[in-house]
């Protein structure tokens, strides 16, 4: 009987300890990291001119559902609230975003530059580089039609690579536009619902083998010319290429030539490729669509977005142009861990006081409100320890100095302050701390 509780005590501990399945815990360090990562997140929004924005996690099932179908409540943490409501967490920012462009319609200034760094909430097969939560720093424009809006989103894309330290040899913005597909299924005479279909299924060109893409693409009544016709197209990576197989005239090739232009105005070219295969697997995109790949290829995407003009009007409002991106936090970490670019982050500590005496508790409390009111960060050592302790201790948050408030020191109104990276070692008056 003893044996089945020890095991059942065991197993609840296991379980609690371990947390949710696909979501992850911050210890301090990894919580470094990701206020780094997000720090870098914010300077090259803000470098843009960009305002941070946010919304609660918590939101109507219908928000989804009205974009997406309800074939997206099978990835939705979903339920019914106390008022028997439906509602679910957010698996993405852009419908909470449209949400709130719908509520001030006709108020806002246009156009609007906004980002954000929500958590979001996916019910999905677990993978490298995908749990089922994650932040996705979210980075858009509302308001203006003019191809010079994705570019200024491409070179905030760019601006945060260079400021992790990676380059254009370490990754490739790859770039297409929804109307090269649009136009080769129109000229097949293929339009309305079968379009969007067709999106979803050749998103997955790279995760399936052809054999697969093909009978999937059959199922939707398409014949093998028509296949082969939208294959042979996807397949096309330059633009010279595509201008041939569509036309100079064709309304792709001239969005996606003056776009082209804009990028090497920003000097930031070399960080893109056309791929035509790149076409989002979401129905609301409109025009140009992106993703970042690592150069090895070994990882999924690192961030993708595109242009969606029409999604206003799936909610129930008024169409507005928009292009934005959504840049998850995982991928982007294997990537610089990959390339050796994660910084080693220390606490941000100037100093440890330690009293070295139980009589001088309170004293070593009082040094320590006198430094943190000159607008140093303080640790103080809340139990007796061992000068050699607090030693190791300073050393392991990086504080810059070890303040040590010992008994014949403070009957003279001194401390002892050790500067940690010099060695040197001084009294300083309690009058004059700093």
């Amino acid at each position: 009987m003893n044996d089945v509780r020890l095991e059942v005590a065991l197993s609840f501990r296991i379980i609690m300890a371990q947390g949710v399945r696909g979501t992850r815990d911050f210890y301090p360090e990894e919580m470094r990291l990701r206020n780094w990562l997000f720090d870098n997140f914010d300077e090259a929004a803000l470098l843009h001119g960009f305002q941070e924005y946010d919304a609660p996690v918590l939101e109507s099932e219908e928000l989804y559902t009205r974009k997406q179908g309800e074939e997206i409540t099978q990835q939705l943490y979903n339920f019914k609230d106390k008022g028997d409501r439906k509602v679910a967490l957010r698996p993405e920012m852009t419908p909470s975003l449209a949400r709130m462009v719908m509520s001030r319609a006709g108020v806002l200034p246009m156009p609007i530059k906004w980002y954000s760094i929500p958590q979001c909430w996916r019910y999905e097969r677990t993978q490298r580089g995908r749990g089922r939560e994650h932040y996705q720093w979210n980075v858009d424009i509302w308001g203006t039609d003019e191809i010079s809006a994705d570019a200024e989103l491409i070179s905030v894309l760019v601006t945060f690579f260079r400021s992790v330290g990676l380059t254009e040899e370490d990754l490739v913005i790859k770039m297409s536009s929804r109307k090269v597909l649009e136009e080769v299924l129109g000229s097949l005479g293929l339009k309305g619902d079968i379009f969007a279909k067709t999106c979803i299924i050749v998103d997955k060109m790279d995760k399936l083998p052809a054999d697969t893409i093909s009978q999937q693409l059959s199922e939707l009544g398409l014949d093998e010319s028509s296949i082969l016709t939208i294959q042979s197209t996807l397949a096309i990576k330059d633009m010279e290429s595509l201008g041939k197989n569509l036309g100079e005239e064709s309304v792709a090739v001239k969005e996606l030539t003056s776009l082209f232009s804009a990028l090497e105005a920003y000097g930031i070219s070399g960080w893109i490729e056309f791929d035509a295969s790149i076409v989002r697997g979401l129905a609301y995109y409109t025009g140009p669509v992106f993703e970042a790949h690592d150069r090895a290829g070994e990882l999924r995407a690192i961030c993708g977005g595109g242009r969606y003009d029409k999604l206003l009007s799936t909610l129930g409002g008024r169409d507005l142009p928009a292009t934005g991106f959504g840049f998850g936090d995982m991928v982007i970490m294997e990537l610089l861990a990959e390339k050796g670019l994660v910084p080693e982050l220390i606490a941000d500590i100037d100093d440890v006081v330690i009293s070295l005496s139980p009589e001088l508790r309170n004293a070593a409390m009082s040094v320590a409100s006198s430094l943190r009111n000159t607008g140093r960060s303080v640790d103080l050592v809340l139990e007796e320890k061992r000068l050699k302790w607090a030693f190791k201790h300073a050393e392991r948050t990086g504080a810059e100095r070890l303040v040590m408030v010992m008994p014949d020191e403070w009957e003279e109104g001194k401390v002892k302050i050790k500067n940690l990276e010099s060695g040197e070692e001084i009294e300083v008056s309690i009058d004059l701390l700093e």
